[in-house]
Order: structure tokens, then C-alpha cells, then sequence
């Protein structure tokens, strides 16, 4: 299994780039960024939380590194047109020797459409765009050219130079629909990911692997990934105090051997690769010190 650190981009560049750079050097498998232009709120008003632009740090975090997988989690499909993304992936597929993931979701956050003016289209309209997208953006990277006449997307004998080699730009899928958007993971995705616990991963891939019969793909040819927050706790009482916490996200609690056996049910349900965010993690040595003893005491159980 895989282990991949998801950062904050709040803290700024060189916060972000430390901690990708410490993964690296510390044997993490990859580093995610996120791609959204301001903090979520669920009132949709706008957010002053500052965020970093993902394909501007991705390459600037490729050039920092030498063996660390790198990509978005995810680029919001209703902002970025395929043929623009197609080119930045080849681009950075370059740049980073063949370790750039391209991440791509059909996007979802009211705010920053609203903030901005972007049409955050109604959701059939959306999935149609992005299934057209992907098409695209597989097309591009992988064809002499391409030529597509969609309700969406229209590209005209399209080149994309430099094209990167066969197969080196996954496309990772991120998506949870049942009835399209994991079969838009059936039909594109190298790698699908979503927040899931135990039980919704293993559901969720039941329903990929039946999208995959129906369009003739292989199930066994996708990778999964998965995120959770993960509180790397000691002291019982307070990992309780944690458990007994509402959360909106699936959680890891508890202490190094604890934390073994709950991503060892991931495991079982056939996951490839774990997403460990930051953002609990506070900042500093602090935070250093957690994904070090995560990578030490708990990633070893699952190389």
C-alpha cells in the first residue's frame, strides 16, 4: 500500500514545500495538493482563508523533488478547459520525470463559483461535461491528435506536444455517484479515489467493478485510494474524547498498533493507497514528528 501526505496549503509556500520535502526524504509515496481557490463555508459566502493555486505549486514542488509522486486532489472539471489541463499534465509529466498523478473531479464548491462567476452547472449538466472531459483530456495525452464534437467539448484535429509517453500520465478519478460518477471511473480512471470509510470503500468498489463489466474494463486495472484524518494519539482518554467527536470525514484514531489494524481493514476492502491530510496535525516539529511516526510505525505493516 501506498502512503501519501495531503498538506495544508493555508500556511503558505515554504510551509508546504518543507513538508512535501521532509515526505520525501522520509520515504512517503506521493504528495497531493488541493485545488480550490478559497476555504469552504456551507452558508456559500466567500472565504478570506488564504489558498495556494495547485498547477502553480505543482511544478514548483517538482522542481524541489526527485522520487515523490505528485498531482491535485482533485482539478474542479467546470473551471479549466480539457485542453488546457491535457497540456499541463504533459507539461508537468516533463518537468517531474514522469511522477505527475493527474487528479480531476467535476467540481462542487458553491462558494468559489459563486465569488468568481464561474457556472457551477446543475449536477447531469456537470457530470455530462466532465465524462466529455475526460475523454478529452485521455484523448490529448495519448493520440496524435484529437478530434471531438461533444455538448461540451469540441476540439478540431487537436495536437498535444509534448506528448508524454505511453501510460506515464495516470488519471486518477475522484468521484463517490454510484450511478455516474464512478462510472465515469469505470470508463477513465487509472486510480478513483473518494473520502470513504471501511464500509463505503468496499461498497463503492463493488459498484466500480460492476461499472467496469458493463463498459469492459478490468476492475483490477483501477486503483483506489482513500483519505481519512488520522489522530496518531496516545493517550487513551483522549482518543476516546476524539472517537466521541462528530466528524464530517472518516478518521483514524488511536495509537501506532490501533491505527495498524483500522488501516489494516482498508486493506482488506482493497485499497491501494492511503492520503494522510495535515490539517489536525497543528504545524512545525510537532507536525513532523506525527508523519514521521506514521510513516515509521504504522506504513511498514503494509510494504
Amino acid at each position: 500500500m501506498r502512503f501519501s501526505v495531503w498538506p495544508a496549503s493555508v500556511h503558505g509556500f515554504a510551509d508546504l514545500a518543507a513538508v512535501v520535502g521532509h515526505c520525501e526524504r522520509t520515504g512517503w509515496d506521493g504528495a497531493w495538493v488541493m485545488d480550490h481557490f478559497m476555504g469552504d463555508r456551507p452558508d456559500g459566502a466567500p472565504d478570506d482563508t488564504p489558498v495556494l493555486e495547485a498547477l502553480t505549486v505543482l511544478p514548483a514542488l517538482a522542481a524541489r523533488t526527485e522520487r515523490i509522486r505528485l498531482g491535485p486532489l482533485v482539478l474542479g472539471g467546470t473551471y479549466r478547459h480539457p485542453a488546457v489541463v491535457a497540456k499541463a499534465a504533459a507539461t508537468l509529466d516533463e518537468l517531474s520525470g514522469g511522477r505527475f498523478v493527474l487528479g480531476l473531479g467535476a467540481g462542487w464548491q458553491v462558494n468559489e463559483h459563486a465569488a468568481y462567476g464561474i457556472d457551477l452547472l446543475p449536477v447531469r449538466e456537470r457530470l455530462d461535461r466532465f465524462e466529455e472531459s475526460c475523454a478529452a483530456i485521455r484523448s490529448l495525452l495519448t493520440e496524435d491528435r484529437t478530434t471531438l464534437v461533444g455538448d461540451h467539448v469540441t476540439l478540431n484535429d487537436a495536437p498535444c506536444r509534448p506528448t508524454p509517453p505511453p501510460g506515464r500520465v495516470p488519471i486518477l478519478v475522484g468521484a463517490k455517484g454510484e450511478r455516474r460518477g464512478l462510472r465515469i471511473a469505470a470508463l477513465h480512471a487509472d486510480e478513483w479515489n473518494s473520502w470513504a470509510t471501511v464500509e463505503q470503500l468496499r461498497h463503492r468498489s463493488d459498484v466500480l467493478a460492476r461499472h467496469c463489466a458493463d463498459v469492459g474494463r478490468d476492475p483490477g486495472a483501477i486503483r483506489r485510494s482513500t483519505q481519512a484524518v488520522v489522530h496518531l494519539v496516545d493517550d487513551p482518554v483522549e482518543a476516546d474524547r476524539l472517537r466521541a467527536e462528530p466528524s464530517s470525514r472518516p478518521r483514524l484514531v488511536g495509537t501506532p498498533a490501533q491505527l495498524v489494524d483500522q488501516v489494516g481493514a482498508y486493506a482488506e476492502a482493497g485499497l491501494d493507497e492511503l492520503v494522510v491530510p495535515d490539517w489536525t496535525m497543528g504545524t512545525g516539529p510537532g507536525r513532523l514528528e506525527v508523519l514521521d511516526r506514521i510513516q515509521a510505525e504504522v506504513a511498514p505493516a503494509f510494504r
